[in-house]
């Protein structure tokens, strides 16, 4: 049965997005600092260029990778990735405002517990991503998450959005790191949910 995992690029103090959403440029830079080319599924994403250590593992995880759970903000601001996700699987958007029917996306209206039961359904027993950030809070406090993955990058925003932002039900302890990857100007973490009796978060 596959996981459900959520992440995201994160700076030393702790953004997934800098003040006003920026920063990107300086979260991303790892996403074109190496020398191996990975070519994804959406024509409109152009190819990144990683370090051996960083496209071995993103290579490793994605093929395990059967479906993914995102907010509509995402979906709008990349123009639903001209029509394919770059990893190549099903999406699951999670909507108050259902648009029409688009091939590759399934629209979920109904809360963040019956888009990652859709993933699942989608996925055929692989994982299930889900996006960072409100979504990521959501999955976490209904208690569907199993791992985390934090691609870790030196630079200090000074503010932002957290990668868990307005998380009701701190403190929530993980394993780990289970498993730690140095790319090129970033480090990749992994760590596993701490599950308490009731399989709640601990």
């Amino acid at each position: 049965m596959g996981k459900v995992i959520t992440g995201g690029t994160m700076s030393l103090d702790g953004f997934i997005a800098g003040p006003g959403d920026s920063g990107f440029d300086l979260l991303f830079q790892w996403y074109g600092n190496g020398d191996v080319e990975v070519v994804g599924a959406s024509p409109n994403v152009p190819p990144l260029r990683l370090s051996r250590a960083s496209a071995d593992l993103m290579a490793e995880e994605h093929g395990g990778i059967g479906a993914l759970v995102v907010g509509r903000h995402l979906y709008d601001m990349t123009d639903a990735w001209g029509g394919m996700h770059p990893m190549g699987v099903p999406v699951v958007v999670l909507t108050h405002r259902v648009p029409e029917e688009r091939p590759n996306f399934v629209f979920v209206d109904e809360g963040i517990e019956a888009a990652v039961a859709k993933a699942k359904e989608l996925a055929g027993g692989k994982d299930v991503v889900v996006n960072g950030g409100q979504m990521a809070r959501q999955a976490l406090e209904a208690g569907l998450l199993d791992e985390v993955g934090v691609e870790l990058v030196p630079v200090l925003l000074g503010g932002g959005t957290p990668l868990f932002a307005d998380l009701g039900i701190a403190p929530v302890q993980f394993e780990g790191p289970v498993r730690v990857v140095e790319g090129t100007g970033v480090t990749h973490l992994r760590y596993r949910v701490r599950r308490s009796g009731d399989g709640a978060p601990a």
